[in-house]
């Protein structure tokens, strides 16, 4: 067992997965049957043979129905999101956060965003920078806290690790 805290699904994601779940839920019960789940994992670009859909179905039927709740198709897909999300350990990004912000003050500015950006390299137009800004920054305040950089930074894996 790893000492790593577990990094739990963010309410977006959890979102995105109800989203994707109803889609294929076709009868609307709140489950999932094997020929759902199956359209489901084709539609993702997986293959499965009917016996991995008949294992994952077994594997993830926790009451035993024979169906997929939602509930269990988060537990299901949750391990899968989770380790393809965050490459990064907490101490990782909180280094990696320190680095961005300068000045210590446990926030991000554009001013120190567009600073240690250029010495990456990555010099950004204003608007790249609003736009980054702008996306991170959740609570609206101008400026990214710790928790909002975490969640851009392991969200932009997450999104390169599906394309």
């Amino acid at each position: 067992m790893s000492d790593k805290q577990p990094i739990k699904l963010d309410d977006e994601q959890i979102a995105e997965l109800r989203e994707i779940f109803r889609s294929f839920d076709r009868n609307n019960d709140g489950s999932l049957t094997q020929l759902e789940l199956g359209s489901l994992l084709r539609s993702l670009g997986l293959k499965p043979s009917p016996d991995q859909l008949e294992n994952l179905i077994m594997k993830a039927d926790t009451n035993s129905n024979g169906l997929v709740e939602f509930s269990e198709f988060v537990a299901l897909a949750e391990p899968e999101l989770v380790s393809a999300k965050c490459p990064y350990t907490e101490e990782q990004l909180k280094q990696l956060f320190r680095m961005f912000d300068r000045d210590g003050n446990g926030f991000i500015t554009a001013a120190e965003l567009a600073h240690s950006m250029a010495k990456l390299g990555h010099a950004l137009t204003a608007e790249e920078l609003t736009g980054m800004i702008r996306e991170a920054d959740t609570d609206g305040d101008g400026r990214i806290n710790f928790q909002e950089f975490s969640r851009a930074i392991t969200s932009a894996a997450f999104d390169n690790s599906w394309a």
